[in-house]
């Protein structure tokens, strides 16, 4: 009976690829996967954006200090006016989500999109670009 070598570089290799497929799906650069988080796949404004908006670290801090389903109107008392607002979802059956994005002051590549259901505030997420 005879027993194939290891190859101790090829199995760094095959770790190597598998972590660097881990870490781009978690990042959401593969398209599709459902880590990205995104299921309407459209975040693109609707509206004009507003350039000059950018969301800071305080009033980041002060959103999650606010429990979901709390009312809208004091999610955007503390955010203020939105940069754009995205296509609307439905994220539960028979129910239409709004979308208003908000693009970090000290990470400009990175979004706040806030989900709101009628009245309610539902959530957020950070869309990475």
């Amino acid at each position: 009976m005879s027993y194939s070598k290891f190859n101790p570089l090829s199995s760094k290799v095959l770790m190597s690829a598998g972590a660097m497929f881990v870490a781009l799906a978690v990042l959401g650069e593969l398209p599709g996967l459902p880590l990205t988080g995104n299921k309407s796949g459209d975040n693109r404004c609707q509206s004009t954006p507003k350039a000059e908006i950018a969301l800071s670290r305080q009033q980041l801090a002060k959103l999650l200090t606010i429990p979901e389903g709390d009312q809208r109107i004091k999610v955007q008392a503390i955010l203020g006016e939105s940069y754009c607002k995205l296509p609307t979802l439905e994220v539960r059956a028979g129910t239409k989500a709004e979308r208003e994005a908000y693009p970090l002051e000290f990470d400009r590549s990175t979004r706040l999109v806030v989900l709101y259901e009628g009245d309610q505030y539902a959530g957020y997420r950070f869309d990475v670009r």
